[in-house]
């Protein structure tokens, strides 16, 4: 290549760079709201602030015709409902599961169609497969799902427009149980979610391992029984994210300490173990 030619080149590959970092910027700058400081802030709603006398309890990744079933159990046995966030390619290999879990009264909404991670940008890609996985649900239930909580909750600039163009509304969590780990127990699982969690409050569990070690599961499934007394002795009722309300979390809501009692004095936020 001559030297002038190779100068040339040289010059717009230095002015391609920053534009790629740009635009990469652009698409995983969204993903920020993952951290629980960010979307406390900037985005109660999004971070699934609800009314502060109620906690939306919400299972990711299923359906799962193992453990599912027993967790539909269990909450029918505490007279509780709950939003389940289902991958599109598990509704469709296990639809019986889903069709019952929306038989029992609770509600299904979307968390994708795989459990991917989005770090190349894809627009194309996530409308269509975002849509394909909201198809999914309503050819089962008959309801369009309303709510959508992306996989790792990795919100980028992508799935946030995909979300919009299929009438989806994100939501992500503002406390969890870390019970996709092996070392999972009921004990841990209840230990971690009251850290964090207060009125108003939605917790993210898991009722299946697919992603995760394998019968972790079990470790939620123990933990549910003490976490439900715990939030109806604080006074708190449980349900899904459509009786949530999008209020924001005040000051004086409730944090559910082990014994299900309300602190007198309003309590700071706690630290997330997710950031």
């Amino acid at each position: 290549m001559p030297e002038s030619a190779a100068r040339a080149a040289a010059r717009r590959a230095a002015s391609v760079g920053p534009a790629l970092a740009a635009g990469a910027l652009a698409h995983v700058g969204p993903a920020a709201t993952w951290l629980p400081v960010v979307r406390r802030r900037l985005s109660p709603r999004l971070a699934g602030a609800g009314h502060p006398r109620h906690v939306a309890l919400t299972f990711d990744d299923g359906p799962d015709p193992v453990s599912t079933p027993r967790f539909l159990k269990v909450l029918d046995d505490l007279g509780v409902r709950a939003t389940f966030f289902v991958l599109g390619d598990a509704v469709v290999r296990h639809p019986d599961v889903v069709r019952e879990t929306a038989r029992r009264g609770h509600e299904v909404a979307v968390h994708g169609w795989s459990h991917d991670r989005p770090w190349l940008p894809a627009p194309v890609r996530d409308v269509r497969s975002l849509r394909r996985a909201v198809e999914a649900v309503q050819d089962v239930t008959g309801v369009p799902p309303r709510w959508y909580r992306p996989p790792y909750g990795i919100l980028t600039s992508g799935r946030w427009a995909a979300a919009r163009a299929v009438g989806l509304r994100p939501v992500l969590w503002t406390a969890w149980g870390r019970d996709w780990t092996a070392t999972a127990t009921p004990a841990s699982v209840r230990a971690t979610v009251e850290a964090d969690l207060r009125g108003g409050g939605t917790v993210l569990l898991h009722d299946t391992d697919r992603t995760a070690a394998p019968g972790c599961w079990r470790a939620t499934l123990g933990a549910l029984p003490d976490l439900v007394a715990a939030w109806r002795a604080a006074g708190l009722t449980v349900g899904p994210l459509s009786e949530h309300g999008t209020a924001e979390v005040h000051a004086t809501a409730p944090r559910v300490g082990r014994s299900g009692a309300v602190p007198r004095r309003p309590l700071e936020h706690g630290r997330s173990r997710h950031g």
